[in-house]
């Protein structure tokens, strides 16, 4: 007899808070809760499509709410697509509800507008979630569209070409140069898809150039794709390939920075190749000029010189690759090379970041990060640098921020190397 008393208790309860659950509000104090303030999407290129982006709305109210629309106040112009729990937003959709202590996800997407500035243009729009009681509630969208000019297909360039072009250019499937061919490149900025670069059988002549991916969004809220190595193929020197020259270029993000071919020919000056994850600069049987110019962060070696006959000049040498404990050396180089080296610094995490072979190299107003071999004519005005060493490795750079992987390899003025005028002493 006791049983059913209890029994009755139990299902009650139940059937109480089951009505409690379904239980809808229109009191005009039901609000609806955002996991965002506003959603900032990243920089995109006209005609390109976004990552997808999400936010969760929440009822923390004590009843459930139904929310009658939601809608885009712009929605032709601005790009933005929208899910809501499932559904899209056309322009609108209706009849949502979310129970008490409940959530809905949303999803956005932009396909960026084209614009007519050859400057970022911000493009907003207002996603608005209208409530059975009358209260409206908008939430900010916005990102920028940056007007390009997109290469689809494969370039080749079989005659002399001069590209000079303030906008950004997405190459999606790479470009080639054909033999007795020169490709001119001044001030221009490259963008590569995944798996495309630029495989030179003639001549490149660059000047001013940004070479890196395609992907303005982020891996992360704080890891932008531009800073994960990998993003695209690199640049190739093909054999035979002569009168080479990158100045005043930045090439980052790559597989492989720039790798010549046998009997290929390059110089470089002012340039900076950062955060490959195959080798920064390889030399194959070439020859090559290197002045005033930063390598840095690689899975591979940052220089790596195979057979070929390379002069280094007030450049950097930086191995501090972040994604792998098995990186490479900073600087490489066999029995067949032919090594001159003078004012140039050469550092890294490990305690020896050279291996060299043979005995045609010399060394002149460097610092370098290897062991002393003790008295040698290869070696003149040399700072042994170590572990030990007041300021070593990364110390001697103006930024390492190691948690958001952002570098600037610009030497500050309390390290040896600039009081000895070694390295890339320029200010980026």
């Amino acid at each position: 007899m006791k049983r059913i008393p209890l029994l009755f208790l139990i299902l009650s309860a139940l059937f109480v808070g089951c009505s409690d659950n379904d239980k809808f509000s229109s009191d005009a104090s039901a609000i609806l809760d955002f996991s965002i303030d506003s959603l900032a999407m990243d920089t995109v290129f006209t005609k390109t499509s976004t990552r997808t982006y999400d936010f969760w709305v929440y009822n923390k109210g004590n009843s459930g709410i139904r929310i009658n629309e939601v809608r885009l106040t712009r929605p032709s112009q601005s790009g933005f697509r929208v899910n809501v729990d499932g559904n899209y937003v056309d322009s609108v959709a209706y009849d949502f509800e979310i129970r008490k202590g409940d959530s809905i996800r949303v999803f956005v997407e932009l396909t960026a507008p084209i614009t007519q500035r050859d400057t970022p243009q911000r493009i907003e729009d207002m996603l608005v979630f209208k409530l059975e009681n009358g209260r409206e509630q908008p939430l900010k969208l916005s990102a920028y569209s940056w007007k390009a000019i997109f290469i689809d297909e494969e370039l080749i360039v079989d005659g002399d070409m001069t590209i000079d072009e303030r906008q950004p250019i997405v190459v999606k499937k790479g470009i080639v140069v054909r033999k007795d061919a020169t490709l001119t490149l001044s001030h221009a900025q490259l963008y590569f898809h995944d798996g495309a670069g630029i495989e030179v059988q003639g001549t490149i002549k660059a000047d001013s150039c940004l070479f890196r991916g395609d992907r303005l969004d982020r891996m992360f809220s704080y890891l932008p794709y531009d800073r994960v190595s990998g993003q695209w193929k690199g640049i190739f020197i093909e054999q035979d390939s002569k009168d080479n020259v990158f100045q005043d270029c930045e090439i980052r993000s790559s597989y492989t920075g720039i790798a010549c071919a046998q009997n290929a020919s390059i110089s470089l000056l002012r340039c900076a190749i950062h955060n490959c994850k195959g080798t920064g600069l390889e030399l194959n049987e070439s020859t090559a000029s290197v002045d005033s110019c930063r390598i840095s962060n690689t899975l591979g070696d940052c220089l790596n010189v195979i057979g070929s006959v390379v002069k280094i000049n007030h450049s950097t040498l930086a191995q501090f690759y972040p994604f792998s404990a098995a990186r490479g050396v900073a600087l490489r180089f066999d029995a067949e090379s032919n090594i001159v080296c003078d004012n140039t610094l050469v550092t890294g995490y490990e305690e020896d970041v050279i291996m060299g072979d043979g005995v045609d190299y010399y060394f002149e107003n460097c610092i370098l990060r290897t062991l002393d071999p003790g008295d040698s004519e290869e070696f003149v005005d040399v700072i042994w640098e170590t572990p030990k060493s007041e300021i070593q490795g990364e110390k001697h750079f103006v930024t390492f921020d190691t948690d958001n992987l952002f570098y600037n390899f610009t030497i500050k003025e309390d390290s040896p190397a600039y009081q000895k005028e070694i390295g890339d002493l320029r200010i980026l």
